[in-house]
């Protein structure tokens, strides 16, 4: 693993559909974006940040998280996470995340 940069950051983006709606995975039972695949969505930004940094056969793995997930999406919004690295210790790299639909903070 090559040496990873404090502030260097990923993003993963995703429309809401009937494929990622709380009923359809199981965490809910409204037809608005689920917060296990918003914490999936983080998760590939901070995949994405770290990306170039990695070697061949070299991943990343989540292992902590901590969030709140405090505006539901609509069928259609589209979603974007963002990861910035924040913290680098070994192999431990902490991350902000976040994510946003068409209105804000989700």
């Amino acid at each position: 693993m090559n040496e990873i940069k404090l502030g260097v950051r990923g993003i993963a983006e995703v429309r809401v559909d009937s494929s990622n709606t709380a009923k359809r995975v199981g965490s809910g039972s409204l037809e608005v974006f689920a917060t296990p695949m918003m914490v999936a969505l983080m998760e590939a930004a901070a995949v994405n940040a770290v990306a170039g940094y990695l070697e061949d056969g070299e991943t990343s793995v989540g292992t902590k998280i901590d969030v709140s997930h405090i505006s539901a999406s609509p069928v259609g919004a589209n979603i974007t996470a963002n990861a910035e690295v924040t913290g680098v210790d070994g192999r431990e790299v902490t991350f902000n995340v976040s994510a946003s639909d068409d209105s804000g903070l989700i």
